[in-house]
């Protein structure tokens, strides 16, 4: 399967890269801490070693031994693989759910900084993440060009322009879901071209379409709002770099033509599967953006910068993104984050893992509808935006999967294909 793959060959090499970023950085940690520094380097390296050799020899899971907030979830989550009635007793590396030893990879990452002041704050995902956006300009450039020349005359806009134009930038949201580290174990996979000359030929990659229905949900939660309600939209976000971009001028887009008052944006509380993003790299962007030397790159930031000031963009995190259970144990793990998600009219999935966890990340028959492998998850009508990166797939017309595989035995994995899929709770 495409899990085996990802463990025996992705993840080592991940590792491999976070250990040699470390190694990078050493003349940096001594500056800034002296030994000290060097000393945390030299710890970490050896913990992640240590880890890297687990992985890759199926050892079992071991509980988390650090005194982070978390912790403890992680460990009862542990205990609760362990007593599977159909599990195999005690969960390896090999012998797991993929989704949950992947995450907990990432978490284990995160200990051997954070255990290890004072380079404990260091992102060793960071340079990848910076690398992207750069080598994204001239996309990011097209992008806010294109959108500050319809920022000019939004308000003359028909409802039938406004609903193009939201058809677009869905799609370059969707789209921008390519730029993904993690799945490529962090070769370059920034956006080089606009993607707005591309879309008409995308279309036909777009398995399950249903804009429509985003579309006039959106339209009647604006015309049903009343002085104290307000239309909000949450996007629970996947990767920083180009796709964070895409995600802002989709943010910006449905404030100025008045289809949303107010916008959410959730993040990850730690660095998390290579390029998903941070509250650091969500500032950093619109940083970058507003003292850019091209005009509507930075009068994008500066505008993006006056939302947040505002408070009609507020950035949030919560420990739950970066547990391994799936969203349809929400309710019951972080009943706060549910419960602040059910005053959303929108919740936008960004990406593949947020896809997986809502699905469960089972391998289903195509046709099995999306409704029901949200497995009663359902704070507020939804829709996922994700490129296919994984063989987990729902909610396609009887057929449509297997006519595919007969061409393209990798479809599933290749990120050609996308989903906007939408589910209202019925």
């Amino acid at each position: 399967s495409f899990a085996y793959f990802t463990i025996k060959d992705r993840l080592p090499q991940i590792l491999t890269k976070v250990i040699d970023t470390l190694h990078r950085h050493k003349n940096e940690f001594f500056e800034e801490h002296g030994e000290k520094g060097v000393e945390a380097e030299k710890r970490a390296i050896s913990f992640l070693s240590k880890l890297r050799n687990e992985l890759q020899t199926d050892k079992p899971v071991t509980p988390l031994e650090d005194e982070l907030p978390d912790a403890a979830l992680w460990n009862q989550y542990l205990d609760y693989q362990r007593n599977l009635p159909n599990g195999n007793g005690e969960p390896s590396w090999f012998q797991s759910p993929w989704l949950y030893v992947e995450c907990y990879m990432y978490r284990r990452i995160h200990a051997a900084l954070a255990q290890n002041p004072p380079i404990d704050n260091f992102d060793v995902f960071k340079e990848g993440k910076a690398q992207n956006f750069f080598e994204s300009q001239e996309a990011i450039i097209a992008l806010c060009t294109y959108f500050q020349e319809l920022l000019k005359n939004i308000k003359d806009l028909d409802e039938k322009q406004l609903q193009e134009e939201l058809f677009k930038l869905l799609q370059v949201s969707l789209w921008g879901n390519k730029c993904d580290l993690s799945f490529s174990a962090g070769e370059d996979s920034s956006q080089k071209s606009s993607p707005l000359q591309s879309l008409e030929n995308m279309v036909p990659y777009i398995l399950v379409n249903d804009m429509e229905k985003v579309w006039s949900l959106l339209v009647n939660a604006k015309k049903n709002r009343t002085e104290r309600s307000n239309v909000r939209v949450d996007i629970i976000l996947d990767n920083a770099g180009f796709e964070l971009v895409s995600d802002l001028v989709l943010a910006d887009f449905l404030l100025s033509s008045k289809l949303a008052d107010e916008v959410y944006f959730h993040g990850k509380s730690i660095p998390w599967y290579v390029s998903d993003t941070t509250k650091h790299d969500f500032n950093w962007t619109v940083r970058q953006l507003g003292s850019a030397n091209h005009m509507w790159m930075s009068r994008c930031g500066i505008n993006w910068e006056g939302n947040l000031k505002k408070g009609v963009w507020v950035f949030c995190d919560h420990l739950f993104w970066t547990l391994p259970h799936d969203f349809s144990n929400m309710s019951e793990v972080a009943p706060d984050l549910y419960a602040e998600l059910q005053k959303s009219n929108l919740l936008l999935f960004k990406g593949d893992l947020n896809y997986r966890k809502l699905t469960g990340d089972r391998k289903w028959e195509y046709t099995v509808p999306f409704h029901q492998a949200l497995n009663k998850f359902h704070p507020a009508p939804l829709c996922s935006l994700r490129t296919l990166k994984c063989d987990t797939q729902v909610g396609l017309k009887p057929g449509q999967g297997e006519q595919i595989q007969a061409s393209e035995p990798e479809w599933m994995v290749s990120g050609k294909y996308g989903v906007i899929q939408f589910d209202a709770d019925l």
